[in-house]
């Protein structure tokens, strides 16, 4: 199955185990994975048996790396492409509503690599729970669709204007790095997953949410022991002041030539100008005003929103260009309908907010 549901007997109550069964493909989703987990989440949420849901990825190399785009590029290229692609991500934001929405304790194990749609779940998850080798990334700029999942709602909430720059670079964030901006709430050696596990099992859950999470977080800070000397140094702390330095701005153009402007030895920033410089201007728009629009929008109307977005970028050619230069040629080398932010009508960008449906239409039928 790829995705394993698993109901854990403890000493009292029962935990619920997700397990994102893919590792081949880095537990990229697909829609069956989608409508797997969402399935169990709906059955556990009114099971009074189930105190608490984990969420892990199969394998030691990641979490997940985001919805499986080869799979949506051959639905773009066929005939019907709108329609299962509306259903994918219907489907998919329908289930990171539910995850945040979810009325019980949700553990994240997360692990690997963490992209995209993996960064929607764990963004979803009450407790995130990082290993030392993790790598999180929004790296949508690359592929010439957008930080979707809920980022208007998440890269909002990170400190200065680090969430405007993830989303313009794709810059990818390491275990210091998501502790120190509060994408992860902790650190766990990967070897000691397996000893938490075993110590959730040996507790009485009472049913009782309040009682539950008091318990569940002394748990996790007994459990957690990672020398926090020995991991790999954060590349924000370096680069902090110069993000919200050049990020800072009133129109985008203007930010976007401070970005690319910049120099730097550090090969992390140097990949992170790269991707920007490589990445389709379309998108860079589509940041700018999702996440200008995500600030005072409810959890509910962001998934509305990029909804909209994300199926306005599948009627137009930038997606499937980006995935096939990055994932079906490997060129390296999309060919993107404007040159350059400059370029972009703002006609085009206004296009990915005019949703097609209204509220009582809307196809989430999100609460």
């Amino acid at each position: 199955m790829p995705v394993e549901v698993q109901e854990l007997a403890c000493r009292e109550g029962h935990i619920g185990l997700l397990t994102l069964n893919s590792p081949k493909t880095l537990n990229a989703l697909t829609e069956e994975m989608v409508v797997q987990a969402q399935a169990a989440l709906n059955r556990w949420a009114d099971d009074s048996r189930i105190c608490l849901v984990i969420l892990r990825g199969s394998g030691d190399r990641a979490f997940c790396a985001g919805g499986n785009i080869r799979a949506l590029y051959e639905d773009i290229r066929s005939e019907g492409s709108s329609d299962s692609a509306q259903r994918f991500f219907t489907q998919e934001y329908r289930l990171n509503y539910s995850l945040h929405r979810f009325p019980k304790p949700v553990i994240g194990l997360i692990q690997g690599i963490v992209m995209g749609g993996g960064m929607g779940l764990m963004s979803g998850c009450r407790y995130r729970l990082v290993t030392p080798d993790v790598t999180l990334a929004m790296p949508e700029i690359s592929i010439g669709l957008f930080p979707d999942v809920g980022a208007s709602w998440f890269l909002n909430r990170l400190p200065g204007r680090l969430g405007l720059f993830m989303g313009l670079t794709g810059a990818r964030l390491n275990a210091a790095d998501s502790l120190r901006v509060g994408l992860a709430d902790m650190i766990i050696e990967s070897d000691h997953i397996e000893l938490l596990l075993q110590k959730l099992q040996e507790e009485y859950w009472r049913g009782e949410p309040a009682a539950d999470d008091n318990r569940l977080f002394r748990l996790l800070n007994q459990v957690e022991a990672v020398d926090y000397r020995a991991l790999p140094p954060g590349h924000l702390e370096q680069h902090e002041q110069r993000i919200a330095k050049l990020s800072a701005g009133t129109e985008l153009p203007a930010v976007v030539e401070q970005l690319l402007g910049s120099e730097s030895d550090d090969p992390w920033w140097h990949n992170c100008i790269q991707s920007l410089r490589d990445g389709s201007p379309v998108t860079a728009w589509l940041v700018w005003h999702q996440l200008q629009k995500g600030q005072q929008m409810s959890l509910k109307d962001v998934f509305r929103m990029e909804l909209a977005m994300a199926l306005e970028c599948v009627r137009r050619p930038d997606l499937a260009e980006g995935i096939r230069a990055l994932m079906v040629d490997k060129d390296q080398s999309p060919k993107w309908s404007f040159a350059s932010v400059a370029d972009v009508p703002m006609e085009v960008v206004e296009q990915h907010f005019q949703p097609e449906w209204d509220d009582q239409t809307d196809p989430m039928g999100l609460e």
